[in-house]
């Protein structure tokens, strides 16, 4: 009976608990935890209230004892929704009373650099154990080792922590997935044995970015008595791993999973090939000979992208009947330098879900052996140098979601087998080399995304292609000439796109109607397309934050638009960009630059130039906080720059006020734009001298233009200062003094341009420039040029020869300054020169032969000098045949001119003024040596006719004698 009542008030009492909600001390342990986070700005623990904790966010309870079980708090946020993250100071030992938890996840917490606390030893029933991007220091607490239930560990991305030992990991019997990702391992002692061979129940392992390399794991391939490891999954990916693959892996037969990502190993690939007979076969790497060859050919994944993996791309070598034994599921091989054709083998890997080969060298064609991988979910084959058509093949896919063919060679028509892809999310077949209409998208039911920009293709598209795309979110089709829209104004489409491209199509005049329905619309591209008239007032209601409507014949002012232009999504994070962009260049607007355009906070770029707007700076402009480019060129503006555009501080990249009326002298404040990498203010009205500022605070300043104003002074030694200077337009000024010598500093001048330089917004820009003795605008090939032109100033002295050492200029011009003495012998030197513009001065002296040495040199002006002598000749120098090139430089001869030259007369090596000076110098120790020794001689000899009488007689009858004869 004493049995029966104590079984009752148990269950009574448990009931009891259980109605209530949950064991008070837990309860109270996890408000104390609550308590503990000092920032939660989503509210995530706003539900935790009440006496029920079991009904609290991220908590879970055993449905028969109540006792919490579960807290789950990680980070959730997405690349589609970022959330703050919950922070704290330190994790609150309260946890430790939550005694029978078996899953606590609190990734993404952040507490400050703490170390792991003590008490997570004893929470010895967790099964589950995540405590990864929560910013924990030190060492790693071998009093995890206690946690001998412990299933999965994930300590990853967590750069301060350390493992300074790994003997108590082998406690840890039941572990099957451990993360160290980020974790400082490499200096803990036999880390690899107990890894890879000491947990007998681990199945999945992940190392990346451990600074790992082949070096630490090359015992471990010589120790024979290691057991197999039973790992299935290793994530080697971001560590140090060069040449050949680690040898230790041949040693992993289970595994079915490898990721070798971004390492360097520059090898080709030795895993795809299917071994007969263990004991004949042999594999060799590196000289070590060892007759366990690779048998991965059982590897559902590999991963191999970001290396410097090279050779011809060989695919799997099998014997007929076992290309079904293969079990590749996905082979990523993006970002390498493997070349030659696409193997047909590839076709026998039927169970590929994943096939990546994007970023490398292939060429070819796509082989239609591709349609044989009817498990296919992607197929990525961008960025190489494939050729042909699309193989019809492609149809046979079914069961594609994502194909990616962008940036290749390919040709032809787009198949029509295309239209069979109904599961298809992703189509890429940009900058390429497609002709012909687009077949019908609207099979394609289930895309996303489709970008068809840079191309050929023709034809006329109509509403109906997108009748069932009901999903559509991005579709670029720019850059396709002869593609002509015709959608009806009253066309309600079936989705609500977020990314609509359409620059250089054809559309009808109006603006289209139709996008007044895309109330998601983030980013509108409409450039190039002929569309006329004013602007729609509705266009201001859509959430645009991404608007290029340039190079059409737009008109009307801009009040209307940006009256409402502004960002309305400021609590929405959209997909395609944090912020926005406005460029309307190349229209017809008037009128001045609205206020409102300020109430654009998060603008990136605004772009105005090449209208025929008027007015003042707006001084709100200032204030636009995120502002990376400003160009409002070729307008009719005018005024003063305001102070306040120097608040705009190290995010202002480009500022292009050019060709307007802007005057006075530039504002002190714009020196806080200390991350300028372009900056032109040419054809305005501003005066006053070159602030030294320019060449001492833009440290980046890679485009400086000043044409066409009245700055006077010197040109400032400062400029020297900034390597990274490639174009220097300072023509038509009112300049005076010397040429520095010291622009043999100028580092970017000396190297020349290129594809690789900081400055990546040089793609978007146009920047004009004097070369060839022509205005050339330059646009995607800005970053290539390298530039000087000192012209049209009063510039006097020497051109310094420190000139000819700027080996990079294509183009130098200091023509119609004062400039004296002679052309610098080695200006053969710049071999990169296309334009040497040298007129209208008063240099002197003959020509360099060594111009001829200039094999690029296509435009050259020597005219209205003092030069003399013969004119060099020279292959190049022939082709420039046009007499007008050395005229009013009346003492020269020779072809092309019809002044001939004598036949004596010989081309001279010019020499500068300080080449003369030294020669001159030589000459006169030379001369003076002479006289001394003949001083020397002649008081000698009278010497000693003073000193020796039957020498003075003998001496004179002998003169006597002489003359005498002569008489």
């Amino acid at each position: 009976m004493s049995k029966l009542w104590f079984f009752f008030l148990f269950f009574t009492f448990a009931n009891t608990n259980l109605t209530s909600g949950c064991f008070e001390h837990e309860r109270e342990a996890l408000l104390q935890f609550k308590r503990s986070i000092v920032s939660d700005p989503y509210g995530r623990l706003s539900s935790w209230n009440g006496n029920n904790c079991c009904h609290w966010q991220g908590v879970g309870c055993d449905n028969a004892t109540g006792h919490v079980t579960r807290l789950d708090q990680r980070d959730r946020s997405t690349f589609w929704k970022r959330e703050e993250k919950l922070e704290g100071k330190k994790l609150n030992p309260c946890l430790a009373k939550l005694t029978h938890l078996s899953y606590m996840d609190l990734s993404g917490i952040h507490f400050g650099g703490s170390q792991i606390p003590e008490f997570i030893g004893s929470l010895t029933q967790l099964r589950y154990l995540n405590l990864s991007s929560m910013g924990f220091s030190g060492m790693v607490p071998h009093f995890i080792g206690n946690l001998s239930n412990l299933r999965e560990l994930d300590l990853g991305d967590m750069k301060l922590l350390v493992v300074d030992d790994f003997t108590w990991f082998s406690n840890l019997l039941s572990l099957t997935f451990l993360d160290l990702s980020g974790v400082s391992i490499v200096k803990a002692p036999n880390f690899d044995k107990v890894l890879l061979y000491m947990i007998p129940s681990l199945l999945e392992l992940r190392l990346s970015g451990c600074n790992l390399s082949n070096s630490q794991f090359y015992r471990t391939h010589l120790d024979s008595n290691l057991s197999l490891s039973t790992i299935q999954k290793l994530d080697l990916s971001h560590n140090w791993f060069q040449g050949e693959f680690p040898l230790f892996l041949q040693n992993l037969t289970s595994l079915q999973v490898l990721d070798l990502s971004s390492n360097e190993l520059n090898s080709s690939i030795p895993v795809m090939k299917k071994v007969v007979d263990l004991n004949l076969q042999k594999n060799n790497f590196n000289g070590i000979e060892d007759t366990k060859v690779w048998r991965l050919c059982q590897l559902k994944r590999l991963d191999l992208s970001e290396n410097f993996m090279e050779g011809v791309f060989t695919g799997p070598s099998t014997n007929g009947s076992e290309s079904a034994q293969f079990a590749m599921e996905t082979l990523t091989l993006d970002e390498n330098n493997f070349g030659g054709k696409i193997p047909k083998s590839l076709g026998r890997l039927t169970a590929l879900r994943e096939l990546s080969l994007g970023e490398n060298e292939l060429t070819g064609s796509i082989p239609e052996a591709l349609g044989n991988l009817t498990n296919l979910r992607v197929l990525n084959l961008d960025y190489n140098k494939l050729t042909g058509s699309i193989p019809t093949s492609i149809g046979n896919l079914l069961l594609l979601q994502h194909l990616d063919l962008s940036s290749n060679l390919l040709n032809g028509t787009i198949p029509f087998s295309l239209g069979n892809l109904s599961k298809l999310d992703f189509l890429d077949i940009s900058s390429n080399f497609l002709q012909g209409p687009i077949p019908a998208i609207r099979q394609l039911c289930k895309l996303i995304n489709l970008d068809i920009s840079a191309n050929s293709l023709s034809g006329v598209v109509t509403e109906a292609y997108f009748s069932n795309t009901s999903m559509l979110k991005y579709f670029d089709a720019t850059s396709n000439y002869r593609l002509s829209f015709k959608i009806s104004a009253d066309w309600k489409p079936p989705f609500q796109i977020l990314f609509l491209g359409l620059e250089s199509c054809k559309i009808e005049s109006e603006f289209p109607h139709w996008i007044r329905t895309q109330t998601s619309l983030d980013t509108l591209v409409l450039s190039n397309t002929s569309i006329s008239g004013p602007l729609p007032d509705w266009l201001s209601e859509l959430p645009i934050m991404t608007l290029d409507l340039s190079h059409n014949f737009l008109t009307g002012t801009l009040i209307s638009l940006l009256s409402n232009y502004q960002e309305i999504r400021s609590e929405l994070d959209p997909p395609f960009g944090i912020a926005g962009s406005l460029v309307l260049q190349n229209n017809l607007f008037h009128g001045s630059i609205p206020d409102s355009v300020c109430n654009t906070t998060n603008l990136l770029i605004l772009d105005l130039s090449r209208n025929m707007l008027s007015g003042g700076f707006p001084d709100c402009l200032g204030s636009l906080s995120s502002l990376n480019s400003l160009m409002l060129s070729s307008n009719q503006l005018s005024g003063v720059i305001p102070n306040s555009l120097g608040n705009l501080g190290s995010s202002l990249v480009v500022l292009a006020l050019n060709d307007n009326n802007f005057h006075g002298e530039l504002p002190k404040t714009l020196a806080n734009c200390t991350s300028l990498a372009l900056l032109d203010l040419g054809e305005n009205r501003f005066y006053g001298s070159i602030p030294k500022w320019i060449g001492e605070k833009m440290d980046v300043l890679t485009f400086l233009r000043l044409h066409k104003n009245s700055f006077t002074g010197p040109i400032p030694v400062e400029l020297c200062e900034r390597p990274t200077l490639r174009i220097m337009d300072l023509g038509e000024n009112k300049l005076t003094g010397t040429i520095p010598h010291c622009f043999q500093n100028l580092g970017g001048m000396i190297k020349g341009g290129d594809s690789s330089n900081t400055f990546s917004g040089s793609d978007e820009l146009s920047f004009s420039q004097v070369i060839k003795g022509v205005v050339l605008e330059y646009t995607t090939t800005l970053r290539y040029v390298v530039n000087m032109d000192l012209s049209s100033n009063k510039l006097v002295g020497e051109i310094p020869k420190e000139l000819t050492l700027l080996l990079g200029l294509h183009g130098l011009n200091l023509s119609n300054n004062h400039l004296t003495g002679r052309i610098p012998d080695r200006i053969g030197d710049m071999n990169s020169l296309e334009s040497l513009d040298l007129s209208i001065n008063h240099l002197s002296g003959v020509i360099p032969q060594s111009l001829s040495a200039l094999t690029f040199l296509s435009h050259l002006n020597l005219s209205h000098n003092n030069l003399s002598g013969r004119i060099p000749t020279g292959s190049q120098l022939q082709t420039l045949n046009d007499p007008s090139i050395y005229a009013a430089n009346n003492e020269l001869c020779g072809i092309p001119l019809q002044i001939k030259c004598s036949l004596d007369e010989v081309p001279e090596t010019g020499r500068n003024a300080e080449e003369d000076e030294d020669d001159d110098g030589d000459e006169k120790i030379l001369i003076y040596g002479a006289t001394c020794g003949f001083t020397t001689g002649f008081m000698g000899i009278v010497g000693v006719l003073l000193l020796k009488k039957r020498w003075r007689l003998a001496f004179f009858d002998f003169v006597g004698y002489f003359i005498s004869k002569k008489l």
